[in-house]
C-alpha cells in the first residue's frame, strides 16, 4: 500500500504509520509503542484505517522522529474520533505536541465523517492539559482520575 498522505506544519512533518515506515524506524534503532503495532495489524485487515491511527512526528530541520500522535481508530457512527499523542523526552516543552495535535484535528475535520474530536488525559498530567487547552478543546467530564475533552467542527475558529 503506497502512502502519499503527509501533514506539514511550520516545524513538523507528520506521516501516518504504515508497515514500511515502521520497518524503517525500527531498522534505525528507534523503539515504538505497542499501540503502533496494534494499529498495523488493524491496517493489514482494513486499509481504510490509513490516517486513523498513529502518525509519526518528525522535526523538519533534523528529520528526527520526536514522537507520535493520532487517532484511536476511524470515526464512529456519531462522527467522533479520539486523539492521543506522545512526545519523546528530549523534544518536550517546545510546543511540538500542540502543533501536531492542532494539525491532526484540522486534518480530521477535512473528512465529512468527523464532526467531533475527543481526548482524555490524567488529571495530574499538566503538560497534556496545556496542549488540549491550547488547541481549543473543552473539558467535558472528570471520570475517576481522567479528564475528558472535546472539540467540535462548529466550535473551531482556526480552521
Amino acid at each position: 500500500m503506497e502512502n502519499n498522505i503527509q501533514i506539514q506544519t511550520k516545524r513538523l512533518q507528520l506521516v501516518p504509520c504504515t508497515e514500511k515506515l515502521v520497518r524503517a524506524i525500527s531498522n534505525s534503532g528507534e523503539s515504538l509503542g505497542n499501540h503502533i503495532y496494534y494499529h498495523l495489524q488493524k491496517l493489514i485487515e482494513d486499509q481504510t484505517q490509513l490516517g486513523w491511527g498513529p502518525w509519526i512526528i518528525f522535526e523538519q530541520k533534523s528529520s528526527q522522529m520526536i514522537g507520535d500522535a493520532g487517532f484511536k481508530g476511524k470515526p464512529n457512527v456519531a462522527h467522533v474520533v479520539e486523539i492521543g499523542y506522545g512526545i519523546m523526552d528530549f523534544a518536550r516543552n517546545q510546543g511540538y505536541a500542540t502543533e501536531a495535535v492542532e494539525a491532526l484535528i484540522k486534518w480530521s475535520f477535512t473528512s465529512s465523517y468527523v464532526d467531533k474530536v475527543i481526548a482524555e488525559c490524567l488529571v495530574a498530567n499538566l503538560p497534556s492539559i496545556k496542549v488540549l487547552e491550547k488547541v481549543g478543546m473543552s473539558r467535558i467530564a472528570v471520570e475517576e482520575n481522567l479528564l475528558k475533552w472535546e472539540i467540535s467542527r462548529m466550535s473551531v475558529t482556526w480552521l
